[in-house]
């Protein structure tokens, strides 16, 4: 349907050859902005539905006084059912702290929460197919548990802003949620409006640098030089390319559909995604705030590490 779509509007109404540059990179952009918002929307609204009762103050309340593995458990879970990106997620991570969580449960949750969400895995299987999508999710599960654990063992706590300590937001009386349907629609309703409005721009930006590279990268060139599995460069490249950028795993989803078009390395990707949805500038810019200079590098660190060592482990079984 929404290669159709595509084929109408450049082809048909706008009459640009198929075979140019600029036609595959309008064709590529008309069909994923399509399918992506068409796909938010649906796919926002089903889980606001169900997701009436999950606020961040029964988030922290369901994973305090839990045993310490499954504490992490659970908030790796947590992370990857919560539609936060990496920005938004630095209050909750404040919220953790105050409740007395444990910090590498904590930052489990915040390698977790921007790096998978339900949306960008339903969108990932439409787009990529459900074998990449598996790959994607295992992996990033992976890096948030074993991420928070690394994080644990060099005693966080000491690099944690005092004031971060004086903070007691758990000790405030929140409204009870409507949990009727009625209540639930608005709520759902409002999940999209308020998801969309912090996510639009993000998709089309991710989609406008996917449909340039469908468009105008030689597939010989991205082939030669971020291909090959036998190109060791090509994951820590990836990964530091990623850092400047800012997006979520919703919003590189058409990047790395038209890199894996033009041949780029699974690993090589997957390593891309996740360093744009966790490992961005402006999350290390945000996490500043409460995080000390030598526990923000050590987070940093374990999670390049972790991103290098996913991109060559997929690139070899590639």
């Amino acid at each position: 349907m929404f290669d159709t779509l595509g084929d109408l509007v450049v082809y048909s109404l706008l009459g640009i050859d198929p075979a140019s540059h600029l036609g595959a990179a309008l064709h590529f952009f008309v069909m994923d902005t399509t399918k992506i918002f068409f796909m938010l929307v649906i796919i926002i609204y089903l889980m606001g539905l169900f997701r009436a009762l999950l606020s961040p103050e029964r988030v922290r309340a369901y994973v305090r006084e839990k045993p310490r593995w499954a504490a992490r458990s659970t908030a790796v879970g947590l992370g990857a059912v919560t539609p936060f990106c990496s920005c938004s997620s630095v209050p909750l991570f404040i919220g953790f702290v105050e409740a007395g969580i444990p910090l590498g449960v904590t930052f489990s949750f915040l390698i977790a929460s921007p790096m998978i969400n339900e949306v960008a895995v339903v969108i990932l299987v439409g787009v990529l197919g459900w074998q990449l999508t598996l790959m994607y999710v295992a992996a990033g599960l992976t890096v948030a548990y074993v991420g928070g654990v690394v994080m644990e063992r060099f005693k966080p706590e000491r690099w944690v802003e005092p004031y971060v300590w004086q903070i007691h937001m758990g000790e405030l009386k929140m409204p009870e949620p409507d949990t009727s349907l009625a209540g639930r629609h608005r709520y759902a309703v409002g999940e999209v409006r308020e998801i969309l409005r912090r996510l639009w721009k993000w998709v089309l930006i991710g989609i406008g640098v996917g449909a340039l590279f469908h468009g105008y990268v030689p597939e010989e060139w991205v082939v030669e030089h971020l291909g090959g599995t036998d190109n060791w460069l090509a994951v820590p490249g990836a990964v530091l390319l990623g850092i400047p950028l800012y997006s979520n795993a919703t919003g590189v989803i058409p990047v790395a559909e038209a890199m894996l078009g033009k041949g780029v390395a699974i690993g090589t990707t997957l390593a891309f995604m996740m360093s744009i949805a966790a490992l961005s500038l402006p999350e290390m810019i945000i996490l500043r705030k409460v995080i000390r200079w030598p526990g923000l590098a050590l987070y940093a660190g374990v999670l390049a590490i972790a991103f290098i060592l996913v991109g060559y482990g997929f690139n070899l079984l590639a």
